[in-house]
């Protein structure tokens, strides 16, 4: 063999050991464990020049973050220490049985819900409240981009079947990939996400009754391709009925978020939501008052009365014999709302970073709060 051939063998195997460090963005794996790699051949050209060409099989066609993937594997190849590399990227999908042979693989570490084996790490927060229209999905949609910000692996289950928002709210428009029957989350603004509403439509309504409410929480957790996030958020339907007994069985590892408004009316109804605790195996981790003021050129008017979830906390804490504390309160501001319906949470600027405001300043403290 020659010198150029074994240089070229050399190459071949540092460059697949670099591959292997380029991660898919749906499965969460190594694309040369997932068997995306199908050749790498360095060919030379003289003067110690070669050409590299990397086979990449994807695992649908025209998957929708090809371009991410190829760029990963230009990136990983172009570190390579030579400046004398010229990389070619031939990509196909893959075939059906291969295809098949890798879903069954991984439905097969998915035959149990992944989120309670032993050793899993991640932190699961249910986002609940006594009754709808006191701002749970905006306050769970801002804690998810927040986190995702701050640089966590960061998931989020819509669980409001009846009233779900998050797509809208995270401008979501698209369905997950299925994958021969597993179901990759869509990610926006760096979450991934799972709804019934990217299945049903968002003018349709949702008529289920108990078990198949149940069935569809099982489905979300083993069915969906989550990878390791770090953290887990779920949006529970208003009050405690069978989603939020649900995620108590599925999920006892959750801990529970009351969101609650200002009022007497609002927050009574709240504490019953907290109370789930002494029912279930959930920890209730804190509170968060959302609308709490209006700042009206640096007066702050209470709109919706004062003290609501001051009172929450205060009486689950006795209930339950535990702190619960008052985690924020967030103001009462069009902004948000305008953000927020646009598709985009009200934390986040126009590129994804974290913005400079009260809001977001908030929204960290209590994610670090959460994490500690």
């Amino acid at each position: 063999m020659t010198d150029t051939q074994n240089d070229a063998r050399r190459i071949e195997a540092e460059i697949f050991e670099r591959l292997s460090k380029v991660i898919d963005p749906e499965l969460g794996r190594s694309i040369t464990d997932l068997g995306m790699i199908t050749s790498i051949v360095a060919t030379g050209t003289g003067a110690g020049r070669f050409d590299v060409t990397v086979g990449v099989e994807l695992t649908v066609k025209g998957c929708p973050l090809s371009q991410t993937i190829t760029n990963q594997i230009n990136g990983a190849v172009a570190s390579y220490p030579s400046a004398r590399l010229v990389p070619h990227i031939d990509v196909s999908s893959m075939s059906p049985d291969k295809l098949s042979n890798l879903v069954s693989s991984l439905k097969a570490e998915r035959k149990q819900n992944p989120f309670t084996k032993p050793g899993v790490g991640t932190r699961i927060f249910a986002i609940a409240s006594g009754k709808g229209g006191v701002g749970k999905s905006s306050v769970t949609a801002n804690l998810a981009a927040t986190f995702a910000a701050l640089g966590y692996d960061v998931a989020a289950i819509d669980a409001d079947i009846y009233g779900f928002s998050l797509p809208r709210l995270f401008g979501v428009h698209t369905r997950p990939t299925n994958l021969n029957g597993m179901l990759m989350p869509v990610t926006a603004w760096g979450v991934k996400l799972i709804s019934i509403g990217m299945f049903a439509g968002s003018e349709r309504a949702i008529l289920w009754r108990g078990p198949r409410l149940q069935r569809s929480l099982e489905q979300f957790l083993s069915d969906v391709w989550w990878g390791t996030p770090d953290v887990l958020l779920l949006d529970l339907a208003p009050g405690t009925g069978d989603m939020a007994i649900s995620v108590a069985q599925t999920l006892p590892n959750a801990q529970l978020i009351v969101v609650t408004t200002p009022q007497p009316s609002a927050s009574d109804v709240a504490v019953r939501s907290g109370l789930v605790a002494l029912q279930v195996p959930m920890t209730v981790r804190g509170v968060i008052e959302n609308m709490s003021y209006f700042d009206h050129k640096g007066e702050r008017l209470e709109i919706f009365g004062h003290g609501g979830g001051q009172r929450v906390s205060d009486q689950l804490s006795r209930s339950l014999h535990a702190d619960v504390p008052l985690l924020a309160q967030l103001p009462l501001e069009p902004r948000i709302r305008e953000i927020g319906e646009s598709g985009r949470p009200a934390v986040l600027t126009a590129d994804g970073a974290l913005s400079d405001t009260g809001l977001a300043r908030t929204f960290v403290s209590v994610a670090r709060r959460l994490m500690s």
